[in-house]
């Protein structure tokens, strides 16, 4: 899964990467959560990087919805069914997006301990996405994304088993815009990143609170060897 990453490069760096047309301000953050605003590159008629909602509700689904039991907006959405599930393949088809980011974190599931997963050489990288908009009871479009997973590789299944497909920027303009009737070849994108592309660091549990915030996140610590309990949401 992904729960929290963080973005700290600026935009007009982002830019260099993968091209949009737009140069919004925004702050530096290291712990984004899911439910908050997030930038997201997406095109439709220009490629824009705008804020959307960390947590898909489907386009379909009634204005009620979020108000039955159990329902919650999805922030994550496998790439082996993305493609069929109810709640993402009208996204799939339409609405593809990246989410750019300098890190994700994962949880070691025995111990508790939180890593901060990294490029090798610190650069900034897109995670697949999707977006859709969803009319909330009060008539208001909500608009929202979930972030594709897939297994994650081998150099981090110590830690989980699932992490973000990342798409490479050559790939970017396929990702965006192919149409749906390109779908092999979108899904030949959803894959694992590279064995040594990414490296872990541990770090404070400090990340672990939703308001925790700052660079001293990065901070790397002694991993834990007693399982704790989490409260990451």
């Amino acid at each position: 899964m992904c729960g929290r990453f963080a973005l700290v490069t600026p935009p007009a760096a982002l830019r260099q990467l993968v091209e949009f047309v737009n140069l919004p301000n925004i702050e530096p953050r290291y712990n984004i959560t899911p439910g908050q605003r997030v930038s997201l590159i997406r095109g439709e008629h220009e490629t824009r990087l705008d804020p959307v909602q960390w947590g898909l509700v489907p386009g379909w689904a009634r204005a009620d919805y979020m108000s039955r039991p159990g329902a919650r907006p999805q922030i994550n959405a496998r790439a082996e069914t993305v493609q069929t599930k109810p709640s993402f393949k009208n996204a799939f088809r339409r609405r593809r997006a990246l989410l750019p980011a300098d890190g994700f974190y994962e949880w070691e599931r025995k111990s508790g301990q939180p890593y901060l997963i990294r490029q090798v050489d610190s650069q900034p990288f897109f995670m697949a996405a999707i977006w859709d908009v969803w009319a909330g009871p009060d008539g208001s479009q909500a608009e929202g994304c979930a972030v594709v997973t897939v297994e994650a590789s081998e150099n981090l299944a110590h830690i989980h088993h699932r992490m973000p497909a990342m798409i490479a920027p050559a790939d970017a303009s396929d990702w965006l815009s192919a149409p749906e009737s390109d779908a092999p070849a979108l899904q030949s994108l959803l894959t694992p990143a590279d064995v040594g592309d990414l490296v872990d660091t541990p770090v404070s549990k400090r990340v672990n609170k939703r308001d925790a915030e700052g660079a001293n996140l990065w901070q790397e610590t002694e991993p834990v060897k007693a399982a704790e309990q989490l409260d990451l949401f």
